[in-house]
């Protein structure tokens, strides 16, 4: 022991509980998530839609509906709190620590303002740059996000520019500030697989100029193949698998996960037929007893009706809640047992 304190790690979610309120009752959107993001490593996390990945995004930023609000859990930026943060602090550390990039770049620019105004906005709202600084600032981001014409480009407005354009304008407002943290929410959504490969080059060479860390949300497991150094899996509100890429493309251990990667394309057999995954999405507003994905699941037994399945550890980097790890024996321990 060398008596130094253990680093605390640069963001700690845990044990996330976030709900909606509405007419039909209320909605458990996030249920008990937990993970961990180090300084310059690449989180994602996976799942289709309602699975509760992007409300798990917004529990950062805290940026949620009216109707919506964290129940329980901890957001811990390096060992603090930020739950317990007051609105000033939290604008402090939307800018200044973590940035987001949303969906929709067309919808979330504004159209009545060229771009240069909305970066040069983000830009003076976190420093203490003058107009013509955070002018010259903008612009230089727009140059490093590869925007060509750089000086034409920022009098343009929204509309005038392509979607890529516009996703690299996104990531130009995210990083005016320079922030610890990135979250991309599904930052590839409607651009075609040129221009797809294109943002995820940049984002990951925008990551080494910068020792930013960041987390990836998506329900399109291909975008972060080659990026992410851990993935998380969800559904119904939970973390039903984690672990490296390589556990998850080629060693899968929840019956979803296997799902998932079954109903993409694979470029070493384009030949294989595809198998979407059967059933509905799970309702947030009856959850069952068990587990969350049992409904829609090949493989279920009676115990997966009846009994949430405790995370476990298949690999030292690897785990998975699934109760087929049970009944194959393909588990080493439960994380926290003695």
């Amino acid at each position: 022991m060398s008596g130094k304190e253990k680093k605390a790690p640069l963001l700690e979610v845990r044990n996330l509980h976030t709900s909606f309120k509405t007419d039909k009752g209320e909605v458990r959107a996030v249920n008990g998530v937990s993970f961990v993001l180090e300084e310059g490593k690449t989180l994602g996390i996976v799942g289709e839609s309602g699975s509760g990945k992007s409300v798990t995004a917004y529990s950062i930023m805290q940026i949620l509906e009216q109707n919506g609000r964290i129940v329980d859990g901890e957001i811990l930026f390096q060992g603090e709190d930020i739950t317990h943060y007051s609105a000033k602090q939290m604008n402090v550390f939307r800018g200044q620590k973590c940035a987001m990039i949303f969906q929709d770049p067309m919808t979330s620019l504004n159209p009545v303002y060229t771009v240069g105004n909305q970066i040069v906005e983000a830009i003076r709202i976190h420093s203490d740059k003058s107009a013509a600084e955070a002018n010259e600032a903008a612009i230089e981001m727009l140059k490093l996000v590869g925007i060509n014409d750089a000086e034409r480009r920022i009098k343009q407005y929204p509309h005038e520019l392509s979607g890529g354009m516009r996703q690299r304008v996104m990531i130009a407002m995210a990083l005016a500030s320079e922030p610890w943290i990135l979250i991309a929410d599904e930052p590839t959504t409607a651009l075609d697989v040129t221009i797809q490969a294109q943002i995820l080059e940049l984002m990951q060479d925008l990551q080494k100029k910068l020792n930013m860390a960041i987390i990836i949300v998506t329900h399109d497991l291909g975008v972060i193949a080659q990026m992410a150094d851990e993935i998380v899996v969800m559904y119904g509100g939970r973390i039903c698998e984690r672990g490296t890429a390589d556990d998850i493309f080629y060693r899968p251990c929840h019956e979803y996960t296997k799902g998932l990667l079954r109903s993409i394309p694979r470029a070493d057999n384009m030949k294989e037929k595809l198998v979407p995954i059967g059933g509905n999405p799970i309702n947030l507003l009856n959850l069952p007893h068990g587990c969350a994905f049992c409904s829609r699941c090949d493989e279920a037994m009676k115990i997966c009706l009846e009994e949430v399945p405790e995370e476990l550890r298949i690999s030292d980097t690897h785990l998975a809640s699934c109760w087929m790890n049970v009944k194959n024996g393909t588990y080493t321990e439960v994380p926290g047992d003695e």
